[in-house]
């Protein structure tokens, strides 16, 4: 025999009620038990109903039409018409004995427990009825049966104890006399020993399907739901969760209790002792393997075989130098709950015995607060225990496998993955059988946190990658495309998977939790919402993604302002911007301990030297104890073009203009000829040194006449250039004469720094200087005399784009 149990889902209307006959017919079975739920939706329409009736409210007939509506509706979608007089008659009549239980309701204003499960058991024994006539019509041999004549209770309303002696007994009596292959019958509900209607709580179709299966004997149980089975994670919060083959009843438990909501958690209990195995499938993919539930047999299976999570959730803490050494509080605590009908879900007490903390249900928070305060009020009143308050709006998550106490390390493991993503964890428990480690977290966190774990524990080490780009000018539409065709390389060799999520301009913005299609961004970008970095932010930090990372392509003093945003947020900072780490002094180091203090790295490598990994050495010769004494740089590209360029058979003007339309040039060229961009390169190599300095601490020797440098925009100013050519042809004579080369150089030497136009010798490192290079000279303590040399291209579009996305793979591999 089997028993098959089909949840709302299933059985929701006429089309998925007729998979549900099609799963039937196919069997091999030589007895069938379907248990089913009420028609999906309608329970909670039912109870929606019978409150309105009792807060004397008349539009609960609205709501009963509805339910009379999708139950008339089914019938006649799914049975003949020759055959719809019989179950239609039957049906109207139960509709209005419903109806006069509500008006019972609505008449004395109230609704007691006893009455309520009496109307709510009508959305199963509707259901089952309809479903039975069905398979009859389609001709399966069919028998129904009232669940309320088979399963008997207590008078427990709501959440009924059964009473397995008299049960079993008249379930394997009906069995034994039914002569059907398949009996229908709905699940969740039952009756008192007196006869009264009862419900068996929470997932109560399933606990019926068990006790029928045990009673039974059943060889197995079915439970068809809308999912493939138990999942490594919620498929609908993780995108990669996968269906777990093979499962232990235990693990199943585990899983279950901490919200896998294919399985109610005490449905295993009747099949558990009878060692008969559950298979959980998919209705709409019957074909799919599923879920076995069965026994583990020589610790088979992976070390942790899922990650789940209860939400809506709040810590309760006693505690107070007066529980310290004193028995009985546990005791009373726990009693004071108990007697309240409020259930724990997690507890965890600290070895000092100064405080226990527990995890209730939001809904049950403030009454346990009163409850326990009330019950501690001489304790709390002499200071010996301190008054209890709820922390609400957290959530339990948990890691579950039975063999996960033969691995060390795995504790550590959770807690450091979550750390890394700046998951705060409120409280921790861990069971002596080590098969469950939950931990206490913020409810906004969970979908991080649950992304972060699967990722670490089932993905094979691919780390996802987040990524929101502001700016998509040159630099920024090259990176995105170097993004687009390294994706692939990145995931088989780098196991690192990339995604856009948001892109920016000046104009406008777009998101996509998803990830934008990177193809045809441009297009999707100019379709998006109106820019506002103020909104971009809101929408990164709301999405709460893991290992966010916010790329800023921008040359903007005011996106550069809200890194700090960002940082404090756990969201990584890239950026090629340099106005932040050549601002003051002060904000360069917030933005620092911004980034240790919430684990978010900030990269600049492109601040300087564009894709030239000379931040990054730095940083390993400081902290490999290394001493910085000098720094000589040439690291203007702009500046290397230009002067490279420039002799006596071109025109100043002309050599700068072509700079600015190649793209070697900010926009506003005065800020590369003026010196400006050199000095806060020099200055963060400065700052990265380990020194304390400012931009107005540098040196600066302009080459350009004052008058250019008062200009207030590019017109101006290259008039002015080509005012002053003949003091620019006479720079270059001087330095031919010399058997020089013109150098824009900046160097750095005991806490000084200084840029300036220098005639460079022939022999000398910067003589050769070719093109748009830069070229950086560190003078260590190891490197006195033949310093460390670091030369290439320090400018245009590809290869800055080429240095962010290197900073992006940095952060992959943390």
């Amino acid at each position: 025999m089997k028993v098959l149990k089909f949840g709302g889902t299933s059985v929701a209307n006429a089309k998925n009620i007729s998979l549900v006959k099609n799963i039937i017919a196919d069997l091999k079975s030589d007895k069938t038990v379907v248990v089913v739920s009420a028609l999906g939706g309608i329970t909670d329409l039912i109870l929606k109903t019978a409150a309105l009736a009792s807060q004397q409210d008349k539009s609960y007939m609205t709501s009963l039409k509805e339910i009379e509506d999708r139950h008339l509706v089914t019938i006649k979608e799914l049975i003949p018409i020759q055959s719809q007089s019989k179950v239609l008659s039957k049906v109207k009549s139960e509709l209005n004995t419903l109806e006069t239980l509500l008006e019972g309701a609505f008449l004395i204003g109230e609704i007691t427990p006893k009455l309520s499960d009496k109307i709510v058991s009508y959305g199963e024994l509707l259901s089952s009825y309809i479903i039975s006539e069905y398979f009859i019509s389609e001709g399966i041999d069919t028998a129904y049966a009232d669940s309320r004549e088979l399963i008997k209770t207590n008078s427990t309303y709501g959440k009924a104890a059964v009473n397995f002696e008299r049960t079993n007994h008249n379930i394997s009596n009906f069995l034994t006399n039914c002569s059907n292959s398949t009996a229908v019958m709905g699940g969740f509900i039952a009756s008192s020993v007196n006869g009264d209607s009862t419900t068996l709580g929470r997932g109560g179709s399933d606990y019926t399907a068990a006790i029928i299966a045990n009673a039974g004997n059943a060889e197995a149980l079915e439970i068809w739901t809308d999912v493939s089975g138990m999942y490594t994670a919620n498929p609908r919060i993780v995108k990669q969760a996968m269906a777990i083959p093979k499962i232990s009843y235990e693990e199943a438990m585990e899983l279950s209790h901490f919200g896998a909501k294919v399985l109610y958690p005490p449905t295993i209990q009747p099949v558990l002792s009878k060692g008969i195995s559950i298979l959980i499938k998919n209705t709409f993919d019957p074909h799919a393997p599923g879920t076995l539930i069965t026994k583990n047999k020589n610790g088979e299976g992976k070390t942790v075989r899922g990650i789940s999570h209860v939400e809506n959730i709040a810590l309760i803490s006693l505690e107070g130098p007066g529980m310290v050494g004193i028995t009985g509080i546990s005791k009373r605590f726990f009693e004071v709950l108990s007697t309240a009908g409020i259930s724990v879900v997690m507890i965890t007490q600290a070895s000092s015995e100064h405080s226990i903390c527990i995890g209730v249900d939001n809904h049950d928070a403030d009454h346990a607060v009163q409850v326990i305060n009330d019950a501690f009020n001489v304790e709390i009143s002499q200071g010996k225990i301190k008054t209890v308050v709820a922390e609400k709006d957290l959530a339990i998550i948990a890691l579950v496998g039975d063999n996960m106490k033969s691995h060390q390390g795995l504790s550590g493991k959770m807690f450091s993955t979550l750390g890394k993503n700046n998951v705060n964890i409120r409280a921790i428990a861990q069971g002596a059988s080590e098969r469950n480690i939950s931990a206490v977290i913020l409810k906004e966190d969970v979908k991080k946190a649950l992304n972060t774990l699967h990722e670490e524990f089932f993905e094979e080490n691919v780390k996802q990658l987040n990524l929101f780009v502001m700016g998509v000018g040159n630099v920024g539409a090259k990176f995105l495309n170097q993004i687009l065709t390294q994706k692939k390389y990145l995931k088989e060799k780098l196991k690192l998977s990339i995604r856009v999520i948001g892109i920016s301009n000046s104009r406008t913005m777009v998101f996509d939790e998803d990830g934008i299609a990177l193809k045809n961004w441009p297009e999707l970008l100019a379709k998006g919402q109106k820019a506002d970095k103020e909104l971009f932010f809101e929408t990164v930090n709301k999405l709460n993604f893991r290992n966010s990372i916010f790329v800023d392509n921008t040359a903007s003093q005011e996106v550069s302002e809200t890194y700090n945003s960002y940082l404090r947020n756990s969201i990584s900072v890239v950026t090629c911007n340099k106005i932040a780490c050549s601002s003051e002094y002060s904000n360069y180091q917030e933005l620092k301990d911004l980034a240790r203090q919430y684990n978010a790295p900030f990269l600049f490598e492109t601040n300087v030297g564009a894709g030239l990994p000379i931040i990054d050495t730095l940083k390993h010769l400081v902290a490999s104890g290394d001493k910085i004494l000098k720094i000589q740089a040439v690291l203007s590209g702009s500046l290397n073009f230009v002067f490279n360029n420039f002799n006596d058979t071109t025109t100043f003007h002309d050599v700068v203009k072509q700079a600015q339309e190649e793209g070697y040039t900010e926009p506003d060229p005065t800020i590369d000829l003026s010196g400006v961009d050199v000095m806060r390169k020099i200055l963060i190599l400065a700052r990265e040194s380990g020194n304390v300095l400012d931009i107005e601490d540098i040196q600066n020797d302009s080459f350009l006449p004052k008058e250019s440098l008062e200009t207030n925009n590019n017109a101006d100013f290259f008039k002015t250039l080509t005012k002053h050519e003949e003091s620019f042809q006479e720079m270059y004579r001087k330095a031919v004469e010399e058997d020089s080369k013109l150098k824009y150089v900046a160097q750095y030497e005991n806490g000084k720094a200084s840029v300036g136009l220098q005639r460079i010798p022939r022999g000398h490192d910067f003589y050769n200087l070719e093109g748009s290079d830069n070229i950086v000279l560190f003078y260590t303590e190891r490197y006195p005399d033949q310093p460390m040399i670091i030369k290439g291209a320090g400018a245009g579009a590809d290869v800055t784009a080429s240095g962010i996305f290197a900073d992006i793979v940095r952060i992959g591999n943390f």
